[in-house]
């Protein structure tokens, strides 16, 4: 009689005269698995110690320096947006500015609405920052927005006209200054040439220079 087939399965060393590898060895075969020992994985907790320790003070400016950047493009993009709103809806809108509070929001004029308006927008900064508004030296010349009430005494204001232009009285300079462990950094918001919008300002101006 044929001899019986052994069953399917794992076969060892008497069947094929090696081994079996798969990347990894067993601990039947004698060898015991790969691993770090004590001494290494101290060594390389050491180590990522020390890197941290010599990188944490740059990457912190790194992330704080992003945080300033990060706050006035959002300015930026909120003079963008009330001046777009101005246009398409007609309406005066006012972009609000409260030193004290370290606030600043965005709403349309409250004479030219019968509601509410529900696209206001308010934002708020983060304790480390601050916020400035430099006035324009022809304020005396000229008569200040006094508004319909909707607006603080101390809060200063930009207003979008429903042509798109920035009435005189608006602010010059909107700086976003962050005052941390020794270091002043800041950003500068200024209208530009033409004085139709806000840019971020390369240089810092010379009415501001301290």
């Amino acid at each position: 009689m044929p001899e019986a087939r052994k069953p399917l399965g794992f076969r060892g060393r008497s069947d094929f005269g090696f081994r079996p590898s798969f990347g990894v060895r067993i601990s039947e075969f004698g060898v015991a698995p790969p691993a770090f020992t004590l001494i290494e994985l101290i060594l390389v907790m050491a180590m990522l110690s020390i890197v941290l320790s010599l990188a944490g003070p740059s990457l912190a400016r790194f992330f704080r320096g992003r945080g300033l950047d990060s706050e006035a493009r959002r300015f930026l993009a909120l003079t963008r947006y009330g001046q777009s709103r101005a246009v398409s809806e007609g309406i005066p809108m006012l972009l609000w500015i409260d030193e004290q509070q370290r606030r600043f929001g965005l709403e349309a004029e409250s004479s030219y609405l019968e509601e509410k308006d529900t696209k206001s927008k308010e934002y708020e900064l983060s304790d480390s920052l601050q916020i400035e508004v430099e006035m324009p030296l022809t304020r005396v010349l000229t008569t200040q927005w006094k508004g319909t009430g909707q607006i603080k005494t101390s809060q200063r204001v930009i207003r979008f006209t429903p042509d798109g232009f920035i009435t005189d009285t608006s602010p010059d300079y909107v700086v976003l200054r962050q005052v941390r462990e020794g270091e002043d950094e800041a950003v500068f918001i200024g209208r530009n040439r033409n004085r139709l919008n806000y840019e971020i300002q390369t240089n810092e101006p010379p009415r501001l220079r301290r």
